[in-house]
């Protein structure tokens, strides 16, 4: 009994020492720990104290523009496809695949051999018929002598007056027949009735052609000026209107997708007589003058518009704008060092600037960058701009994707 008295009171001996080593040793190293090291929570409740670092900017008012952005497609005023009027031969071709031609410029020259011979065949019947026609005029006036004597009969009268308008009556048909054969003449040349560009040819000198053909010789595209057509929603009609009659009438931009530098800039002037009814949609049209061809028909733009300016508008960058539940907010940096959550109603987008419609006047600050660790009720304090950083956009998107969140400009 007494051996097993002695083991227990060696194993608690070991126990007490094994606890009393264990203290010793966690006081050695809280004691050694760097006199500047800090923990987590530590660093937590400081930055809490003196604030979350973030950039702010005042709010500013401007005329803030009202823009509506949409698909659009370019098409030419006038397309013209050249035929011909005669069954002929294509004798010479004047023009190339392409070209820029003017009004009136010699496109395709036919065969008329055939029609010169016709004319001249005319001009013989008329130059016969005018000989009948002078034949009886002068037996019209030797009748009228003998009438004046009373040697001829009033029956031999109104014959020579019937026989000589007769002949009158034949020669101006004769007339009117070389007219149309002169006329079909000017149809072995075929000129542009417009200024424009020059289609793929698809004829070549030598080929036979018919009469208004459908297919055609080219088809001739105008090119100066272009316009572009487009649809808005109809609850933009009144504003939409209202910019077609102003003057000078509202800007209209064309831009190719993913390039931000428009290609042209026109002008509203057509918006349809009737809203769609199956899409709800309002058609307009804006002519451009395409000085440089860099629009072509058939292409499809973005198109945005200036219906109108909102003046003395409250403007934010986009990316002060956050969205909630409750719907779009920001932080409001109070000079007491305290954020405030507002909530906001926007009014409208424009590049990387929104519109406030109500909740935010000029003259407050805002929290432009650093809003993901932000709260209500928060401190903050102003931070120093990232270098190199130039745009807020930039930044925050920076921000965003470091810490696993979606940035929306």
């Amino acid at each position: 009994m007494s051996m097993r008295r002695s083991r227990l009171l060696a194993i608690a001996f070991s126990v007490v020492a094994l606890g009393i080593a264990a203290g010793v040793i966690h006081w050695l190293f809280a004691t050694q720990a760097p006199v500047g090291q800090k923990t987590a929570a530590g660093k937590a409740r400081q930055s809490a104290a003196s604030g979350v670092p973030v950039i702010t900017q005042v709010v500013g008012v401007e005329d803030f523009p009202i823009r509506r952005r949409t698909i659009g497609i370019l098409e030419s005023p006038a397309t013209v496809i050249i035929r011909s009027r005669i069954d002929s031969q294509v004798l010479e071709q004047h023009v190339t695949d392409g070209e820029i031609v003017k009004k009136d410029a010699l496109l395709f020259t036919l065969d008329d051999r055939e029609i010169k011979a016709t004319i001249a065949r005319d001009e013989a019947t008329i130059a016969k018929d005018q000989a009948a026609l002078t034949q009886a005029d002068a037996a019209l006036h030797r009748t009228q002598e003998l009438i004046s004597k009373n040697v001829a009969p009033q029956q031999q009268l109104e014959q020579t007056t019937a026989a000589f308008k007769a002949a009158q009556q034949t020669v101006e048909a004769d007339q009117a027949v070389l007219q149309a054969d002169q006329l079909r003449l000017g149809y072995a040349e075929l000129k542009a009735p417009i200024t424009g560009r020059i289609g793929a040819i698809r004829v070549a000198p030598g080929n036979l052609v018919s009469a208004n053909d459908p297919a055609g010789l080219v088809t001739l595209t105008q090119m100066q000026p272009l316009r572009v057509g487009f649809t808005l929603p109809e609850r933009d009609l009144a504003a939409l209107r209202a910019a077609a009659t102003r003057k000078p009438a509202a800007t209209v931009r064309v831009y190719t997708a993913g390039d931000p530098a428009p290609l042209s800039s026109g002008t509203l002037d057509f918006v349809d007589s009737s809203v769609d009814s199956s899409s709800g949609t309002i058609a307009a049209k804006a002519t451009f003058p395409n000085e440089h061809f860099k629009l072509w028909p058939g292409q499809y733009v973005d198109v945005e518009i200036d219906l109108a300016t909102r003046p003395n508008t409250v403007t934010v960058p986009t990316v002060a704008i956050q969205s909630g539940q409750n719907g779009p907010y920001l932080f409001v940096a109070k000079p007491d060092q305290i954020v405030e959550m507002r909530k906001i109603e926007l009014a409208g987008a424009e590049s990387n600037r929104m519109a406030i419609a109500s909740g935010l006047t000029s003259g407050e600050r805002i929290v432009v960058q650093g809003q993901l660790r932000l709260h209500q009720g928060a401190r903050w304090q102003e931070a120093e701009p990232v270098a190199g950083a130039n745009q807020v956009g930039a930044n925050a998107k920076n921000e965003a994707a470091a810490t696993g969140q979606t940035f929306k400009p």
